[in-house]
């Protein structure tokens, strides 16, 4: 028998029956003449579809040692054959891709049967970001060859050549791949014979170890606390993640960051709009990358879309920060995606934009960033120490007794609860909200805090930065920018929340984003007044000496001599309030450039707000003219008319009379199957709901990344961390699967000592059988242990 060359063909040239039998041995020769004399008979055209499933039967017979060998070398064969039982197969070896994968005949022998099953696990594989080269039309015989096969020209006469009849050397390969893919009656489990109580108390000691495991993924609690290196696979979450994509349109959501061992990863998140018309965002995986170059992240997202059997020309979105290796015009990864797909729109992340806004004002405004870094002191003094903790609560507790028993407050439900000043985050400028908040509303017990600090500290240099916050806490100017600053945050808060949310779509930001435009323009001309109002009543209050306006003040940053004298007026409201109101309003200009473009113009017609009141049917085409691949010539044919009924239909439903949102018109769409009856309607409404919005998803990826991988799990491996994420992630998901389909997987990832078949309850018997299974899980630390 000729010996099998390793196929290196596309694999959508092949038909569906070489699908999972290229995934499970595509790159495979026999090891060695012995083993051809035990392979099943090759197709006549060479191909490899015939399963290398030689039994290796010395596993069941005892070792022998010759007569002739000395005793000196047993512990050295005793030796070397532990050394092979301890090979274990590492999974970054099994490569999907059918050019790329390691031949069989480079594992170790008593690990090929392992590999040859996370093959054919894999599933077939479609590899993206391929160039392959042109090649001429030849009458060639060597057909599904390493050379491959190009005549094309007759393909289908040659492919049911090749297949043959129900006794062919190819429906031979076939059945025999199917028989290894069923351990259950398999050679090696036919020789150990079981009887019915070993199988059940097997189950039953594996479904136990599967509820504690099952708990300690949901809390994201460690197996084992000194060594997790060792990687596992979970592929059901996973799974029905992408079958519930299917072939809908999704857009995908990237970000970078490093891990407890300063392991750079690429967390990887995908929204799309499910069969209910909600709009989904999914955690996909965890990938770790040499570098962040916009390189490297392209080949990692690649090699994840090929794993998981998901195209590249279904991406209708992407949504990064503001990194140069992310939006970069000519090198970035939104450019190397759009040169294979220009339909997968960019969308700059709104929250990431709105932070940049907060940024800018901060440090451009020299009052408004001396005022943060006094805001920063204060916090670390006051909450330096756990004395200075516990004084600050105390303090304000009996300052909360006082108002109570005097009536000042009133009590009730969530009302006066025990508060501390909030640290605020360097990356989320929506915290220092709820730090002026907070200051605002324990002012008085602050200020004693520090008078303590002053009393009690030793060092004269303590003495001093407790005195100077004191008087500068006192001073009117702080105080104008304490609420000057509070209420600015306070009108972009809703905003910053809102772009959190998972199923926020670019139609309700950009209408969030001009409320915010418009509110500040408000504030600009009428704010004045509430501010300075504001301010005057809470200097009473806390007895802070009231500035007039009408008097002079130097002006700062100059010596006396130098100096020019300005009103109090001109300063506080020039070149602080004008100021500082201009350039937040200049910003949310320049950074939301999205929200005037053409294409996001032409989405904001579908909103249904005020009965459609935007609706415009000569823009709703245009935009579908940004997708050529998704609308064809027919399409626009019958488009115009669709439109026009969709609309006069919709507006005078009085069921979608009151809808707000773009996302709840999808569901109701859906509930009521008018998406059958304007199918190029709901081809738009979804395409403008899987843009992304803002890449929060993502960054609560890596929150929950610092919770699995900790300093003291340092050592988990990549893939096992990544497992743990999309179960600790995605518990809904890991909710719905039983414990029926992980055991059933759990037994075809490797040989097992005991093969269980599959449960199938009949219709009387479901509930019981289910319910004997549960009672008969008992902590048996015996049978534990014996497991």
């Amino acid at each position: 028998m000729r010996r099998l060359q390793p196929p290196h063909l596309h694999l959508d040239h092949w038909t569906s029956a070489h699908r999972p039998l290229a995934t499970a041995i595509a790159g495979r020769r026999w090891p060695s003449p012995v083993a051809e004399r035990h392979a099943p008979p090759a197709c006549r055209d060479g191909c490899a579809c015939a399963v290398p499933l030689c039994v290796d039967m010395e596993r069941f017979f005892k070792r022998t040692r010759s007569s002739g060998s000395s005793s000196s070398n047993e512990p050295n064969v005793i030796e070397q054959v532990e050394n092979q039982s301890r090979v274990e197969l590492n999974l970054d070896d099994i490569v999907s891709d059918p050019g790329l994968r390691k031949p069989i005949e480079e594992f170790d022998i008593t690990i090929r049967d392992q590999a040859r099953r996370e093959y054919a696990l894999r599933g077939p594989c479609q590899p993206n970001g391929h160039v392959y080269p042109k090649t001429t039309f030849e009458n060639v015989d060597n057909a599904f060859i390493k050379d491959g096969y190009n005549n094309w020209k007759r393909a289908l006469e040659r492919f049911n050549r090749h297949m043959g009849t129900v006794n062919s050397c190819h429906n031979e390969a076939r059945i025999q791949f199917e028989a290894f893919q069923d351990q259950r009656h398999s050679v090696g489990n036919i020789l150990r014979v079981h009887s019915r109580d070993m199988e059940i108390d097997y189950r039953t000691r594996l479904t136990a170890m599967l509820d504690v495991t099952r708990f300690l993924l949901k809390q994201g609690l460690p197996f084992r606390g000194h060594d997790e290196s060792t990687s596992s696979s979970n592929r059901e979450i996973t799974l029905a993640i992408i079958n519930d994509i299917g072939d809908k349109f999704f857009s995908l959501m990237v970000d970078e960051a490093r891990d407890s061992s300063v392991k750079e990863h690429m967390g990887v998140v995908l929204r799309y709009v499910n069969k209910k018309g909600c709009v989904i965002e999914r955690f996909l995986a965890v990938v770790h990358v040499p570098d962040t170059s916009s390189h490297s992240l392209k080949m990692a997202i690649d090699a994840l879309f090929v794993q998981h059997g998901l195209s590249l020309s279904r991406l209708r979105g992407q949504g990064y920060d503001g990194a140069s290796n992310m939006r970069g015009e000519f090198n970035g990864l939104k450019s190397l995606i759009l040169q294979e797909n220009p339909f997968a729109m960019y969308v700059h992340c709104f929250s990431h934009q709105l932070q940049l806004v907060l940024v800018v004002v901060a440090h451009d405004n020299f009052t408004v960033s001396e005022f943060f870094g006094y805001i920063t002191m204060i916090v670390n003094i006051s909450g330096a120490s756990c004395k200075r903790r516990d004084q600050l609560r105390k303090i304000q507790h009996d300052k909360i007794i006082a108002e109570l028993e005097s009536g000042e407050i009133t009590s009730g439900k969530g009302k006066n609860q025990e508060t501390s000043l909030a640290r605020p985050g360097d990356t989320r400028w929506g915290s220092h909200y709820l730090t002026l908040l907070r200051l605002c509303s324990m002012w008085s017990s602050v200020i004693e805090v520090l008078g303590n600090v002053y009393d009690d500290a030793s060092y004269s240099a303590n003495k001093g930065v407790a005195a100077g916050l004191i008087e500068k806490m006192e001073s009117y100017q702080f105080v104008f920018v304490l609420h000057l600053m509070k209420y600015i945050l306070g009108i972009t808060n809703e905003l910053s929340l809102s772009l959190q949310q998972g199923d926020q779509n670019i139609v309700q930001a950009m209408s969030l984003v001009r409320s915010v435009k418009c509110r500040l323009q408000d504030f600009r001309e009428d704010g004045w007044q509430i501010i300075l109002e504001q301010v005057n009543t809470f200097c009473e209050l806390n007895m802070i000496p009231i500035l007039d306006m009408e008097d002079n003040m130097l002006t700062r940053g100059h010596g006396r001599r130098r100096g020019q004298l300005i009103t109090n007026f001109h300063h506080y409201r020039v070149e602080i309030f004008c100021q500082v109101v201009d350039l937040i309003i200049q910003e949310m200009n320049n950074r939301f450039t999205e929200v005037s473009t053409e294409l996001l113009g032409c989405i904001s017609c579908l909103h249904p707000r005020n009965s459609f009141s935007q609706f415009d049917v000569h823009k709703l085409i245009h935009l579908a003219d940004f997708y050529p691949e998704d609308f064809c010539g027919t399409d626009y044919l019958f488009l115009e008319q669709q439109l026009m009924s969709y609309f006069y239909n919709l507006r005078d439903d009085p069921y979608f009379s009151s809808i707000d949102d773009l996302g709840i018109l999808a569901q109701k769409l859906v509930e009521t199957e008018k998406h059958l009856v304007f199918p190029l309607v709901y081809r738009m409404i979804e395409l403008a709901l899987v843009l992304p919005v803002a890449t929060a998803s993502v960054e609560r990826v890596f929150s929950a990344m610092k919770t699995v991988k900790t300093d003291l799990r340092n050592r988990m491996g990549d893939e096992w961390m990544n497992d743990s994420l999309v179960v600790y992630i995605e518990k809904d998901i890991f909710s719905t699967i039983e414990n029926e389909q992980i055991l059933q997987h759990f037994q075809q990832m490797q040989s097992r000592r005991i093969q269980l078949p599959p449960l199938v309850p009949t219709r009387q018997s479901s509930q019981t059988s289910v319910m004997e299974n549960r009672s008969s899980i008992k902590w048996d630390k015996g049978k534990a242990l014996e497991f």
